[in-house]
């Protein structure tokens, strides 16, 4: 590994533990203050929100867009859509996962433990947020491969996040970590199927 790819990892694992070091110490601020600033009107809207952003709308537009490309015979955007499906499916089963594991109550549950150790319902499944870090996993490669499309597309599972905060669905250390480990997804997939990060990005071929 080159050195500057060495230093921008470094530069990446310290923003990356400054966010989650932060979330964690803003969670109950960050949840109190949306409590108090609830209305109707955007609350709807963040519920309609956190409905069309889960894992499975996802994956229903990431197989449209590969379908499409498949049928055009465009090979670039054919291995991109189905590195956004696979980064996709990764991020989703690893999520899963460690909610399971974890088992962290969410903001709107009435506990004493905050982590629970393994567990099955949902209510315990805080940890980290399954619609953030599918979003992040599915636009980040698509980032990688084209800055100019994906950049903009990022928004979405920005505001996804925010609709789970909203909604009191989840903590901000939930998405702040979900979108962190989203991003990893996104970078091995992006690397191993997509070769970008390489002198000569399987993409351009």
């Amino acid at each position: 590994m080159k050195r500057s790819a060495v230093f921008y990892w470094l530069i990446g694992i310290v923003i990356a533990a400054i966010l989650i070091t932060a979330a964690f110490y803003f969670d109950n601020a960050v949840r109190d203050f949306v409590a108090q600033h609830q209305n109707p009107t955007m609350r709807n809207f963040m519920r309609n929100v956190s409905r069309f952003g889960d894992w499975l709308e996802h994956f229903a537009l990431g197989l449209v867009l590969l379908a499409v490309a498949w049928s055009r015979g465009n090979k670039k955007w054919t291995r991109i859509f189905l590195s956004m499906l696979i980064a996709l499916s990764i991020a989703g089963l690893a999520g899963r996962a460690i909610k399971v594991t974890t088992g962290r109550a969410r903001p709107s549950v009435k506990s004493e433990q905050a982590w629970n150790g393994p567990h099955l319902s949902s209510k315990y499944h805080a940890f980290p947020s399954g619609h953030v870090v599918a979003s992040t996993a599915f636009f980040a490669v698509l980032t990688f491969a084209s800055w100019r499309i994906g950049l903009p597309c990022l928004v979405i599972p920005i505001l996804i996040g925010f609709s789970r905060i909203y909604g009191g669905a989840h903590y901000l250390s939930d998405v702040i970590c979900a979108a962190v480990l989203g991003m990893l997804c996104a970078i091995l997939v992006a690397r191993f199927f997509l070769k970008i990060g390489n002198q000569q990005s399987a993409i351009e071929n």
